[in-house]
Formats: C-alpha cells, sequence, structure tokens
C-alpha cells in the first residue's frame, strides 16, 4: 500500500504536468491573454480564426511565427487555420512543427488527428488519439474531442 509520501509525490507530479505548456495550463485563456499583451499578430491571428477568417490567421499568426520560432502554439494554430484553408500539406508540416517544441502538445494532437482523418488515415489518426491517452493523467477535452470524430469517421466509412 502506498505511504502517503508516495501519494503526496503523485499528486505533486500531476499538478506540475499540468501546468506544462501546452499540456493543459490551469488557465489556457490566460496564456493566450499574456502571448496576444506581447505579440499583436497573435493577438489578430486568433480573432481571425474565431472568426473563421482563414486567410488573415494565416498572414497574422506567420508574422507571429517569425518572431516567436518556438512557440509550439503558434505552429498549432496554423497548422488548424492552414487545415481549415484547405492546405493540408501546410497544415501538416505545422502540426509537425508544434509536436517537435512540445511533444505534449494536447491541442496539436488532436488537430493532426482530425487532420489525418481528412486524408482517411485511420491509423495515424488512432496514434495521436493513444498519445492524448498517454498525455491526459485525468479525462480531457482533446481526447474525448479526437475519439468523438474518430467514432464519426468510422461511423461514416464502416472501418
Amino acid at each position: 500500500m502506498p505511504t502517503v509520501k508516495w501519494i503526496v509525490v503523485a499528486l505533486i507530479a500531476v499538478a506540475w504536468l499540468a501546468m506544462w505548456p501546452g499540456t493543459g495550463a490551469a488557465d489556457p485563456a490566460e496564456d493566450d491573454a499574456a502571448a496576444a499583451k506581447l505579440d499583436p499578430d497573435y493577438a489578430a491571428g486568433k480573432q481571425a480564426i474565431d472568426a473563421k477568417d482563414w486567410s488573415t490567421a494565416i498572414t497574422s499568426l506567420n508574422a507571429a511565427a517569425l518572431r516567436d520560432t518556438r512557440n509550439a502554439d503558434i505552429q498549432n494554430y496554423l497548422g488548424y487555420a492552414y487545415r481549415n484553408a484547405g492546405q493540408l500539406d501546410v497544415a501538416f508540416r505545422h502540426y509537425q512543427r508544434a509536436l517537435q517544441l512540445n511533444p505534449r502538445h494536447r491541442g496539436a494532437h488532436e488537430y493532426v488527428g482530425e487532420a489525418y482523418l481528412i486524408v482517411h488515415n485511420l491509423a495515424k489518426a488512432e496514434e495521436h488519439l493513444a498519445a492524448l491517452h498517454k498525455i491526459c493523467l485525468i479525462p480531457c477535452e482533446e481526447y474525448a474531442d479526437l475519439k468523438k470524430k474518430i467514432a464519426e469517421y468510422r461511423g461514416k466509412t464502416g472501418k
């Protein structure tokens, strides 16, 4: 039976992982607000995504990415914007860059998994679902969303 000491250590580890950038910080909206204050192009890109203005989002986020080359969130949002603009090859490159920068980036795993479903690569989508299962020590929205998309895909394709 685990001692109280080990239970406390485990709880601290879970809390620490939840605070790791891109893996479910305590309040992602705070992260976005802080980043937007630092970079108006990032803020404009996020607003354009919310408005589904993919061209403006791509332009703004690419400008932000030039200044912040190690930001997995920007790369993930670029992948999302390019995917919705129908440019899947470019979207995959940005998702992969996001995952190079932060292999535990939940959003990138979810979105690249969805992109793989668009190109009918169920096996790759399931790989990212499995990665989310490992990353999300407690239930997370990204895992639930991708799992639902995979189930819908299977229902449509019979796979």
